[in-house]
């Protein structure tokens, strides 16, 4: 048979071709005559086939059928075929494959050898690839070799105990002994590779981690980091001018191990840390990376204030590089550490404030968040002037994240109501249809209960919207404020700056323009029909013009929209003389609160939003529906005041009557609501401006699932989508008991990820019939804009057989019809 082409011939033919397909028929061309070749047990060339074998295996083709060839050459004596036959080890063979076992024997074999290379090759395969039952058989090999003096392989050893005590770390103690005068070596290799040895022992064990503390493993990393600094010029370990780096980043890594949450640890490396942090070099990126890790050192440590400071302030000088990665980083370590360090950071509040006009979109999504963590009380003002005009010139995807947290950081820290509205209005002004969908219940609430500002916010109002009606949320609010101070702007009462005089007419112009406007989608239009309503209380003119407007959309094609009118057309002509009580202000609101301290849930890393509890319905019966009906002539869903409904023996009469308003108008067709619970719930945007279904099941195809079947207790869920909101899905959940005794007292609660909405409504009882003779229903919306899949953590509480069962469980079996 005729030799082999070496491996260079073969570089260069596969270089020739000029096609993927030539490629592959050269490939195959020379798999086929190594084979052969294997096949004939050819000792002669077979280094050489092994050789091409792995440049195949690198080039992405499939060189498996060479795994046992490589094992005959590292049974080879000599050493050009060991060296070939450990690197095909390394390359073709790993833990899953039992051939990899069959080497054990030779690995042992070369870890004895006499000559130092062989077994720098034992112990780079065994460190590379060693299965947990290699080292097992060979760790006491390994341990030998790292008590030797020849540096060239303690080094190797030192790395391949690292593996070892990855795959069994039950191992460690065995090297201990051998960990004593690893860092006596002055050979750098030997000790880059005790550093990395000892901060896997001390990661990896917590009596490790005591033992090295103990006896002053500290100190002896000081000595040779200090030596490091102050050494003078070595050609061998330089580095643009700094000697060894990579061994003072692994040193200052382990030494951040050592002195976490260790006060004795933590004062024995501060003047070290103090010295790396002025005398290092930062010119260079070598630098950089020696002064990065030491300000990590620095702040996980239980180090000194001054020295926190100047770390600090080296991440300050690092926001001036040129190098994005630099200042990215240094904004990244100043969020982890503002909250500790709050003002420390504070000091380079305008460098931070700078890197908003960066081009780079990571630094500036960083440099936003960081931002917010530096609001407070006294640079709110400024801050809020520099964020809302990144607001006004960022990229789309930044709009939502700063229009958040500007409304957070304005209701944490606003000096007075006026900047809060305004700030607010600004915010709906720029990046309005980016808000969050609570900013409008929430801005309605502010200006609610700031009676002084009515005047001045309505007509800040009315001029923002004359003629743009782009902003939904705030032609939204700007609706509503018409619509309960309309007599102030008309009446132009505005102290806080000049009032502008508008005539009764041009506010229904504004108002009827909304309703008309292409842009307007069906929740605006409802608040803009509202408004109009709620004028004819509040104007003395313009009455029949009011009435003639709200006849016109008695017929109109949005159902949500002719309702509204077919019920405000019943107040005038069946109800005028109560009209002036129900349509009446508003009034002062407070914040609704769940029941007893906030709960925060972590799941897979994401904070889910509280749990809204339902309370079970009382004996004591209400006309459900008749006092929905109410509310919804007084826009109620607007913004819900805080009405607690609590069981009442008889309503006054006037009372009665309110609730009797509507007994004869029936307009919804459906029967009396399940009593109310005890605390009312907090206003949710979905419900638009009706206590209406606006759910219709229009995706009929979304199977039901069962959320919980256990102890006889079963619960099923059953999906519907909103007409008007595809975000909004809506869960109607049946509750059975399939025991012989009923389940009484029961309460249920759920949650969901940050990113989603949830409302819980009330229950149809607090009791589950036995023998599956009745079930619980209750409704739960959940908005989820961006359309990820859903999940949900729910809770049960009910009495059974005379105790008190509860019990938690997940729920992420959605059917993808329900969210996407």
């Amino acid at each position: 048979m005729p030799a082999p082409i070496r491996l260079r011939e073969l570089i260069r033919t596969i270089r020739t071709a000029r096609t993927q397909a030539e490629e592959r028929e050269m490939i195959q061309k020379e798999c086929a005559a190594i084979r052969s070749s294997f096949r004939e047990e050819d000792n002669t060339y077979r280094c050489r086939n092994v050789a091409k074998l792995l440049y195949m295996h690198m080039l992405g083709y499939p060189a498996h059928f060479g795994q046992l060839e490589c094992l005959k050459l590292i049974a080879s004596q000599k050493f050009t075929d060991k060296r070939i036959g450990y690197l095909g080890a390394m390359l073709l063979l790993d833990e899953r494959q039992d051939v990899h076992l069959l080497m054990t024997n030779c690995i042992k074999n070369d870890l004895n050898h006499s000559t130092q290379y062989v077994q720098g090759l034992a112990l780079c395969t065994l460190g590379c690839m060693g299965s947990s039952e290699m080292c097992r058989d060979l760790a006491g090999e390994v341990e030998k070799l790292l008590k030797t003096s020849n540096s060239y392989l303690r080094k190797k050893a030192a790395l391949c105990a690292v593996h070892v005590i990855r795959k069994v770390p039950e191992l460690m103690e065995m090297f201990l002994p051998a960990t004593k005068n690893l860092l006596n070596e002055k050979n750098h290799g030997v000790l880059h590779t005790s550093v990395v040895l000892l901060t896997e022992m001390c990661e990896r064990s917590p009596d490790m981690l005591a033992h090295f503390r103990k006896v002053s493993l500290v100190p002896q990393l000081v000595r040779i980091l200090k030596n490091l600094i102050m050494s003078g010029y070595s050609p061998e370990h330089d580095v643009s001018g700094i000697s060894d780096p990579f061994l003072q980043v692994r040193i200052l890594r382990l030494l951040r191990i050592l002195g976490r949450n260790d006060d004795d640890s933590s004062e024995a490396m501060n003047d070290i840390l103090a010295q790396v942090a002025t005398n290092t070099e930062t010119s260079k990126n070598v630098g950089n990376a020696i002064l990065y890790e030491t300000v990590l050192t620095i702040m996980d440590i239980k180090s000194e204030s001054g020295l926190r400071v100047l770390a600090i302030n080296i991440l300050g000088r690092f926001l001036l590089n040129n190098d994005k990665n630099i200042r990215y980083v240094a904004l990244t370590s100043l969020l982890k550490t503002v909250q500790t360090d709050h003002n420390a950071v504070q000091r380079h509040r305008s460098t931070i404030v700078d890197c908003l006009k960066d081009l780079d979109v990571s630094i500036k999504r960083r440099a936003m968040e960081l931002s917010f963590a530096l609001v407070n009380g006294n640079n709110v003002r400024g801050m809020m002037k520099e964020l809302l005009y990144f607001l006004d010139s960022c990229e789309p995807e930044f709009k939502a994240d700063c229009a958040s947290g500007i409304f957070l950081a304005a209701e944490k820290y606003a000096p007075s109501k006026r900047w809060h509205i305004d700030t607010i209005m600004r915010v709906l002004t720029t990046a309005g249809s980016y808000v969050r969908d609570d900013a409008v219940p929430n801005l309605i609430q502010l200006i609610t209960n700031s009676v002084e500002m009515h005047a001045y916010t309505v007509q800040r109002l009315y001029k923002a919207i004359l003629g743009d009606y782009s902003q939904q949320p705030l032609v939204q609010v700007a609706s509503w404020c018409i619509g309960e101070y309309g007599d102030l702007l008309v009446s132009g009462q505005c102290e806080e700056e000049e009032p502008i005089q508008v005539t009764e007419d041009e506010v229904l112009d504004i108002l009827e323009s909304v309703l008309i406007s292409n842009m307007s989608a069906s929740v605006t239009r409802g608040y803009a029909l509202t408004a109009i309503m709620k004028l004819s209380t509040r104007f003395t003119c313009t009455v029949n013009r009011i009435k003639k407007v709200v006849s016109i959309y008695g017929s109109s094609i949005d159902v949500e929209l002719q309702q509204r009118a077919v019920e405000y057309n019943a107040l005038f002509k069946k109800y005028d003389h109560m009209r002036p009580a129900l349509l009446e202000r508003m009034p002062v609101m407070e914040k609704v609160t769940t029941n007893g301290p906030t709960e925060i849930v972590q799941t897979n890393g994401e904070t889910e939003t509280p749990v809204q509890e339902s309370k079970p319905p009382h004996s004591g019966l209400q006309p459900g529906s008749q006092a929905n009906d109410l509310l919804d002539l007084l826009g109620g869903n607007d913004i819900t005041p805080v009405i607690p409904t609590a069981p009442t023996s008889k309503p006054a009469s006037a009372g009665g009557e309110l609730l009797d308003l509507l007994g004869d108008l029936n307009l919804t067709g459906s029967p009396v609501s399940a009593p109310a619970p005890q605390i009312s719930q907090p206003p949710f945007l979905l419900d638009g401006l009706s206590s209406q279904p606006l759910f219709n099941d229009i995706a009929a195809g979304i199977p039901s699932i069962t959320a919980y079947n256990k102890n006889g207790l079963k619960i099923d869920f059953s999906f519907e989508r909103s007409n008007t909101n595809p975000s909004v899905t809506v869960i109607t959940i049946q509750a059975s008991n399939s025991t012989e005794l009923d389940m009484t007292d029961f309460v249920f609660q759920a949650a969901v990820p940050k990113t989603f909405q949830l409302q819980l409504l009330s229950p149809s009882s607090s009791v589950i019939p036995a023998f599956n003779s009745g079930t619980i229903t209750q409704v739960i919306k959940v908005l989820n804009p961006q359309k990820q899949q859903l999940r949900m953590r729910i809770k049960l509480t009910y009495n059974h057989k005379g105790s008190a069962m509860q019990d938690l469980a997940e729920v992420n079996n959605f059917p993808p019809q329900s969210w996407q």
